[in-house]
């Protein structure tokens, strides 16, 4: 394994494979390397070495740190200074079964977000800058330097998502924000998945500032509320000043039909299950059971998931005002990919194979397949900056 100390010696490490024709599988720590389709390479190259926070301007709201640099390590500093990063960095490791901890490159590289996600945007929303090495060997500024063929596009969204295919990250520059002083949550009992998707929108709807909205049937609402439950349980999340939560709480009772059951979970009952949902703790039970991920128009979750259970054994939850459908299936053979890819292509949506084994993530494409154009203009850019397609080949394609 090649481990560069800093940016110069990766620069040399990529010359030199490009000068041998040596593909190159990139990581950080190897936590979500489980996610996606195997990498053909001769060589790996980690960005763990590549670490420290290089900059944090807490007045600001700024951060610069390496792209090895832990995760741990930067929630540590920002919670010094009560700030966080408002997107929710989700940790699939008790999903995947995956060792080691999270670096901030990994999060950047994959754009993995929580709960927040949908009212405060991805994780890719909340980066400034990058540096990364391209497949020239080439150092690359913050996306600011001109590149033949990908002017006009940026660079530093472009990084967030790519998974490793375009370059090998560096550094990391990315917004911070204030951390809530405290947060409460509603449970609303006995929520049919469709009564579900109203109550949310209603919420939504309202001035209460909703930082969380996800809803489980009875199975998965008894394993986040740690005890058996009878229905569906819809949650809403309030974050912010005590003395608004309680204001902002009756506005929403206020909005929704009379006679629902409504708990109020504390702060640290409501922290324990958001992160729960986040890292989608109900479906890390040690297996290979396929699980996925599917990002919908909110309306339309329950009815894909209703869609696809009614021809296919399998458990499910919903994140994201219900654009998020999480999906574990019990077909181990094929994931049922044709019949999740055929519901999406009905409904739309966008689609990823979270979970599976390294059999069926071999023959079956883990990430949403692209439209043509898409693909071309996918294809233009990894010729630009990745000419010699030396970065993590086959990750994101079968």
């Amino acid at each position: 394994m090649l481990k560069p100390a800093d940016e110069f010696e990766a620069a040399q490490f990529i010359t030199e494979a490009r000068s041998q024709g040596t593909r190159l599988e990139i990581r950080g720590n190897g936590t979500k390397r489980a996610i996606g389709n195997k990498v053909t390479a001769e060589k790996v190259i980690s960005s763990s070495a590549i670490s420290g926070i290089v900059q944090y301007d807490p007045a600001e709201l700024v951060m610069v740190a390496k792209a090895g640099t832990l995760l741990s390590e930067i929630d540590k500093a920002l919670a010094k200074h009560k700030q966080m990063h408002v997107f929710e960095p989700a940790n699939y490791s008790k999903l995947l079964g995956t060792s080691g901890k999270q670096t901030i490159g990994g999060i950047a590289a994959s754009n993995m977000s929580g709960p927040r996600r949908y009212v405060s945007g991805a994780a890719r929303d909340s980066l400034l800058g990058v540096r990364f090495v391209n497949g020239h060997g080439e150092v690359i500024k913050n996306g600011g330097q001109v590149m033949k063929n990908v002017t006009g596009l940026d660079l530093v969204k472009l990084m967030g998502g790519s998974w490793g295919t375009l370059g090998f990250l560096t550094e990391v520059s990315f917004k911070v924000f204030p951390r809530a002083e405290t947060q409460i949550t509603l449970a609303i009992h006995n929520v049919s998945d469709s009564e579900a998707a109203k109550i949310m929108a209603s919420a939504m709807a309202t001035s209460a500032d909703v930082t969380g909205a996800a809803h489980a049937p009875a199975d998965i609402a008894s394993q986040l509320m740690k005890a058996p439950v009878k229905g569906g349980i819809t949650f809403l999340r309030l974050e912010g000043l005590k003395e608004t939560i309680s204001v902002r709480r009756d506005r929403i009772i206020k909005s929704l039909e009379k006679g629902l059951d409504i708990e109020e979970l504390d702060a640290r009952a409501s922290s324990t299950l958001w992160k729960a949902i986040r890292d989608v703790l109900p479906f890390a039970d040690q297996s290979e059971t396929p699980v996925w991920r599917i990002s919908v128009a909110p309306m339309n979750g329950p009815k894909i998931a209703t869609a696809i259970l009614g021809k296919l054994d399998g458990q499910v939850f919903y994140d994201w005002q219900g654009g998020l459908v999480w999906l574990r299936l019990y077909d181990v053979s094929d994931a049922s990919a044709q019949t999740v890819r055929s519901t999406i292509a009905e409904y739309g949506g966008y689609a990823t194979l979270i979970r599976a084994s390294e059999t069926v993530r071999a023959s079956t494409s883990v990430f949403q397949p692209e439209t043509a154009a898409i693909a071309a203009l996918s294809g233009r850019i990894k010729e630009a900056v990745d000419p010699d397609n030396l970065f993590n080949i086959g990750k994101m394609r079968t």
